[in-house]
């Protein structure tokens, strides 16, 4: 939560004040980015050898402070120890990724033409302003920053209040790491402050990951002055299990992705959409496994299930539910608000949930697993794209070839995976569509989305001097 003068970070598992934050003027902010432009224009001219060294650095510091970093991240956002220790990993992974990649993605294309040489290079265009969200305080930054560093670009951060500490701490990584001073800023700011930075002359281009709301507000700002945005917003992502699914896998995958993180998740199995024919089986599995989850302190590395990130959040769940149930799904587990500190919503189980549902039609962030029925694969199919929302999507089946086809040619989706739960990887393209937005992160598209996709052209003189 923020004051007039300053951000003050609480802990979500016990509601204790975690740290105070003095926010920046917009004079900080001006002076911030004039400097930083005039490092990020010397940056642009290094070689990609050098940033490749600060990429791999950093990928080693990660892992020697994973234990600070994700304690942190814990602390803020009530990430249970074993799942904020991963994304550190992940993180490294990213860098590690990008060192060894990064350089052949930046390579110019030849184009065959008339001419004596045509081709594409990619050239950076300079600060990328990230407005990015308090569910993955790490992972989020680092796929928009590490890619935009490696291409020539500067990095300006705007995190999320709750998260303020966290970026901070990236901020300090980074230099650590080795890339110039000023090349990546944290920004200790109010929201009223964004749309001065966005619509600044010296921003390029803006990525934001967060809820449509957001994202609307976020791309009209940056339209009226041709910013460039990149968009991940919400998602409601259908899991169709057929009437030949390995139902284990297939719970087993369900529930491991909606359970994640508190359910706090873009990419979750929002919607589980089973085929009646094998849905009571399914529906016990399911069952059986989301009880295995253990509610409690985030910091005990035996903790699978933490607090949500926010009260305000916890409440809007909650409301959810109680409006899904007032409508006809039944609740098989969990579904009560606990008594005592922290911000805690149980391992919560919804069947019956129709098309009419609040459960169905809304993105439910926390955990919910939500099972719908359907009569058969033709409608389950249909159902899968009965959202607004397009991020992802998996579909289980024994027959893959058939799995590979419906996911394919049929989900809605930016990503659909078969036979196993959808989750961002830097080899693999990441984005939406729809209301899920647009653009896309990682692998080779997230490294071009910021840079000047420049075309070449040579032709040889009539005649040569003598």
């Amino acid at each position: 939560m923020s004051s007039l003068s300053e951000i003050i970070t609480l802990n979500p598992a016990t509601g204790g004040v975690c740290g105070h934050y003095s926010l920046m003027s917009q004079q900080e902010v001006e002076s911030i980015m004039t400097k930083m432009n005039a490092v990020q224009q010397q940056w642009a001219r290094e070689s990609i050898s050098l940033r490749k060294e600060c990429l791999l650095s950093l990928g080693r510091l990660l892992i020697s402070t994973k234990e600070e970093a994700a304690a942190l991240m814990t602390k803020e956002m009530g990430k249970p120890i074993q799942q904020s220790l991963s994304e550190i990993e992940k993180c490294a992974r990213l860098c590690e990724y990008y060192a060894e990649h990064g350089e052949k993605h930046l390579q110019p294309e030849l184009i065959q033409t008339e001419f004596y040489k045509t081709y594409r290079s990619f050239q950076p265009l300079g600060i990328v302003f990230a407005i990015m969200p308090w569910n993955y305080p790490f992972w989020q930054v680092m796929r928009f920053a590490v890619p935009n560093l490696l291409v020539g670009n500067a990095g300006l951060l705007k995190h999320a209040p709750n998260c303020t500490g966290t970026a901070l701490l990236i901020e300090k990584l980074i230099v650590k790491a080795g890339f110039p001073k000023g090349l990546f800023r944290s920004l200790v700011i109010d929201v009223s402050l964004s749309p001065f930075v966005i619509k600044h002359p010296l921003v390029v281009g803006v990525t934001l990951t967060g809820s449509n709301r957001a994202g609307k507000s976020v791309a009209a700002e940056a339209g009226a002055v041709l910013k460039k945005v990149v968009l991940e917003l919400g998602g409601s992502d259908p899991y169709v299990i057929l009437a030949d699914a390995d139902l284990e896998l297939a719970a087993d995958q369900g529930v491991t992705s909606r359970l994640n993180n508190a359910g706090q998740v873009c990419i979750a199995a929002k919607r589980m959409i089973v085929v009646e024919e094998v849905r009571a089986a399914f529906e016990a599995l399911v069952l059986d496994r989301a009880k295995r989850y253990v509610m409690g302190d985030p910091t005990d590395m035996n903790t699978t299930l933490g607090p949500m990130a926010r009260e305000d959040l916890r409440l809007t769940l909650h409301e959810q539910v109680m409006r899904s149930i007032n409508t006809g799904a039944r609740c098989l587990l969990g579904g009560e608000m606990p008594s005592g500190p922290g911000y805690y919503y149980p391992a919560t189980v919804l069947s019956d949930v129709t098309i009419e549902s609040p459960a169905f039609k809304e993105e439910l962030f926390g955990p919910v697993i939500c099972i719908t029925s359907a009569a058969d694969e033709q409608e389950a199919l249909y159902l899968a794209n009965q959202t607004e929302f397009g991020l992802g999507g998996a579909i289980f089946t024994r027959d893959i070839e058939k799995g590979e086809r419906l996911a394919r040619d049929v989900i809605e989706a930016g990503t659909c995976a078969v036979n196993t739960l959808v989750a961002s990887d830097p080899r693999l393209p990441f984005g939406g569509i729809k209301q899920s937005g647009f653009g896309r992160e990682l692998s080779i598209e997230g490294m071009r989305e910021f840079v000047n996709v420049k075309t070449i052209i040579v032709n040889e003189p009539k005649s040569s001097l003598k």
